[in-house]
């Protein structure tokens, strides 16, 4: 039984890496087929009548350990300077403004519909307003040089602000000054002890001598996010200094205290710190995905309740975009259907606490919306013109 199970895993893995690397050429996003794939399996299971302990309890860890290695691997590829700030002020204003806008328009939808509390209905809208980088980085990769590092500016950032904005407002009962004042305070907290630990990280991965050298600052970067959660503290402003740090150390260079960190055995341990990262972070999100495929269910996906919901928040996402991209002048094409429903949704709308919940915001609406924003996609990037590709 072991060793049919070690062998289908790593049949499943090898296929996501085909899934991978065809995706370039299909124009198929990996992860509709990883779905798929995991969906299939679970029928095989059911027909064959293999006993399969509850998975669900994996969800959210492998979930919260991608989201980590995700923001990480992108804010790695980061560069910070002059030259970027331009790209780095709209994707900033474009990852913002159109989830604060979506948000308060879905949660006023929600409690029309629901009855609830603006609040909880705010709540449960969230999930629908953050871009998934675990989607949208991995398809962009043929895109142009400024689409795709605008795409990772853009989503980056939107899973950073995401997961801010919906702390604030599920973990806060009223949202008044005190509370804003609380927040900044985290804000602060935060900033200062990713300030303190990057330098400790970095001065490790510079004079750390052992054949074993990156294993242990992965493993101290997620226990520092992990400790940060328990104390409610936004925990990837962490992981965001972290990668910028250490993907702009020559930026860094002119300032006599670099000196210290030993740059240029630092920089060479960098590159194999992006190549050691890259690597988890797939093998992360492919798992994830095929488990989440795995514990689909068929009536959740042509649930006909909710579809006509998902439908009308895909549209609204794009409406919004389009109009967010019309204001800071950028093309639509192909920006405009870059703008998928991914893992950071699925996480956020498991973190919602059960008397937060209403009942139109279920697994069904969520597996929906991400489904039709990954086929808009899809779509969006199969028709773009070959002036907007590599």
């Amino acid at each position: 039984m072991t060793t049919t199970i070690i062998i289908t895993i790593c049949l499943l893995l090898l296929l996501a890496y085909i899934f991978d690397i065809s995706s370039a050429l299909t124009k198929i996003p990996s992860v509709i087929l990883l779905l798929l794939l995991g969906w299939f399996v679970k029928q095989t299971v059911e027909l064959f009548s293999i006993h399969i302990p509850d998975l669900n309890p994996l969800l959210p860890i492998l979930g919260t350990i991608g989201l980590i290695l995700i923001v990480l691997e992108g804010s790695l590829e980061l560069e910070l300077n002059k030259s970027k700030l331009a790209v780095i002020k709209k994707s900033s204003l474009n990852a913002l403004i159109p989830m604060f806008a979506l948000a308060f328009l879905f949660a006023f939808a929600f409690q029309f519909i629901s009855q609830a509390s603006y609040k909880i209905a705010l709540v449960n809208a969230i999930p629908f307003c953050v871009i998934s980088s675990a989607i949208a980085i991995p398809s962009v990769r043929n895109l142009s040089e400024f689409n795709k590092e605008f795409i990772i500016y853009e989503s980056s950032l939107s899973d950073i602000f995401g997961v801010l904005f919906f702390n604030f407002i599920a973990l806060n009962e009223i949202i008044n000054t005190q509370s804003f004042g609380n927040f900044s305070l985290q804000l602060l907290l935060i900033i200062v002890i990713s300030f303190i630990a990057v330098l400790g990280l970095s001065f490790l991965l510079s004079r750390i001598k052992h054949h074993i050298t990156f294993t242990p600052i992965i493993l101290i970067v997620i226990l520092i996010y992990a400790v940060s959660k328990v104390y409610h503290l936004p925990g990837l402003i962490f992981i965001l200094v972290f990668g910028l740090f250490l993907g702009n150390l020559d930026e860094l260079k002119r300032f006599s205290w670099i000196e210290k960190l030993r740059p240029e055995k630092l920089d060479k341990e960098v590159k194999k710190f992006k190549e050691i990262t890259t690597e988890a972070t797939f093998l992360i999100r492919a798992l994830f995905f095929l488990l989440f495929g795995f514990l689909m269910e068929a009536k959740e996906i042509l649930n006909p309740e909710t579809i006509p919901w998902a439908t009308g928040i895909v549209l609204s996402i794009i409406l919004v975009r389009w109009i967010a991209l019309k204001f800071s002048k950028l093309p639509s094409s192909p920006l405009l259907f870059v703008a998928p429903r991914g893992l950071i949704t699925i996480l956020l709308f498991l973190a919602i606490l059960p008397e937060q919940s209403i009942s139109i915001v279920n697994k069904s609406l969520i597996i929906q919306s991400i489904i039709l924003s990954v086929l808009v996609m899809m779509l969006g990037l199969m028709t773009a013109k070959k002036n907007e590709t590599n």
